[in-house]
């Protein structure tokens, strides 16, 4: 699954009515599967206690209600709303929005019983208290609620503060009556990975393992072999991780925080989206290099309103008859973005058998040109295809030698010499 998230305040002018033809076309293009509309159910604002304006999406004060400053008519915000499920259904695209099973607004409306505390610094929240019996048949009917609005599924947040016995009943009781809904977790705890796929979860964040590897390689200088060492360590499991690079509580890419440059993006990009059945996602404005210069941490706000200047940007040239609302940066990226997301719907990287090569590459005695510190490659093959994706995290231009070894259905074994730029991958089509 290809998920795109977006900050829905955010785009365009910050209303339903802003994810139009245009958008859903754009996503097309990206080969989307889903749209993971974040900040719908509506949150506190206005209060003492609300961190920045209009304040956090995870503060939700009323879980039957959606945000009035979403909507081009606040009185009508839930049609609204409707609306653009079934837009973004005619696109063949999932919803996916939010859903905060550890935590609601000091002042949420809809009885849920609570504890008089929060969790970290969550001030703007109250814990909510799961030994209450009362608190399973309320959130199960939340869940049903946006599900009978045509909700396709739920990004589950901070699930590990949360009973795993109560989210497996939730899951359970929500899926009787909708039985195709996807559960995406935020969870961290990678030993813990294989108790949230057996308690009905779809997918896992890969924080701690995808992501964290790819942020030390690049960042840090650590060795690519941690790669290989997180799949397997996932094992089984690996069909069920959402990969990224970027979202709402991570700093952007391309900010100074980073990577700093946007082009570097691509190596890890192909292994998350390339490498096995893992999902990728992408947090809007990605794909044209969205660097948060506005912010000071290198993270586009979920408190405050704000301006990224890629992304308004991106919605002018989506809205444009004309060329040279981007520049001429962001077009190169946006088509490269293009292509590798394309890539990833097409065969054999749906559904072929993968095959990490890193092991039988001995080192410069018997493999020159192959550094398993700064070097990934990976195949993918079958019945009608195999292709070889070696990926190159040095900052220099790298001539990859990869010995595919013998024994694999349908792909050609021998030595080959791959020319891979720097922070970057390269296809052979060897089938």
């Amino acid at each position: 699954m290809r998920i795109y998230q977006v900050l829905t305040r955010l785009w365009g002018k910050g209303r339903f009515s802003s994810f139009d033809n245009a958008f859903f076309g754009h996503l097309g293009s990206l080969a989307i599967d889903a749209v993971w509309f974040t900040g719908i159910p509506r949150h506190a604002s206005g209060e003492p206690y609300v961190k920045g304006c209009p304040g956090s999406p995870y503060s939700v004060s009323d879980y039957y209600d959606t945000n009035p400053y979403l909507a081009d008519d606040p009185a009508r915000r839930m049609q609204e709303f409707c609306n653009l499920v079934r837009r973004c259904h005619r696109a063949g695209m999932k919803v996916l929005i939010d859903f905060v099973p550890n935590h609601v607004s000091p002042d949420a409306v809809n009885g849920i019983p609570v504890f008089d505390h929060w969790d970290y610094d969550w001030s703007d929240t109250r814990k909510i208290d799961w030994s209450n019996p009362a608190t399973l048949p309320a959130m199960t009917d939340i869940l049903r609620f946006w599900a009978s609005k045509g909700v396709d599924g739920f990004r589950c947040d901070m699930v590990e503060l949360v009973p795993l016995d109560s989210l497996r009943a939730l899951i359970a009781a929500s899926r009787e009556d909708y039985h195709s809904l996807v559960f995406i977790s935020e969870v961290y705890n990678m030993d813990s990975y294989g108790s949230y796929i057996a308690a009905g979860f779809d997918l896992l964040y890969d924080k701690s393992g995808f992501y964290d590897s790819v942020r030390s390689i690049m960042t840090a200088s650590d060795t690519a072999r941690r790669l290989t060492w997180n799949w397997q360590r996932i094992g089984p499991g690996q069909s069920h991780m959402l990969n990224f690079l970027e979202n709402h509580d991570e700093q952007r890419f391309a900010s100074v925080h980073y990577a700093s440059i946007p082009e570097k993006a691509f190596a890890a990009m192909a292994v998350a989206c390339l490498f096995n059945g893992a999902s990728a996602m992408l947090y809007f404005g990605q794909e044209v290099g969205e660097a948060a210069i506005e912010s000071s941490d290198g993270r586009t706000s979920i408190f405050s309103w704000c301006h990224p200047a890629s992304i308004a940007r991106l919605f002018k040239h989506l809205h444009s008859k004309g060329d040279g609302v981007l520049n001429q940066r962001e077009a190169q990226l946006l088509a490269r973005y293009r292509g590798l997301m394309q890539l990833s719907a097409c065969e054999p990287f749906v559904s072929g058998a993968n095959y990490d090569l890193c092991w039988c590459q001995d080192g410069a005695s018997t493999a020159p040109g192959f550094d398993a510190d700064r070097h990934f490659a990976f195949l993918r093959y079958g019945p009608d295809a195999a292709a070889l994706v070696v990926c190159n995290f040095g900052s220099e231009e790298s001539a990859v030698r990869v010995r595919v070894p013998g024994g694999l259905a349908g792909v050609p074994s021998g030595d080959y010499l791959v020319e891979v730029p720097a922070w970057d991958y390269k296809i052979l089509k060897l089938r």
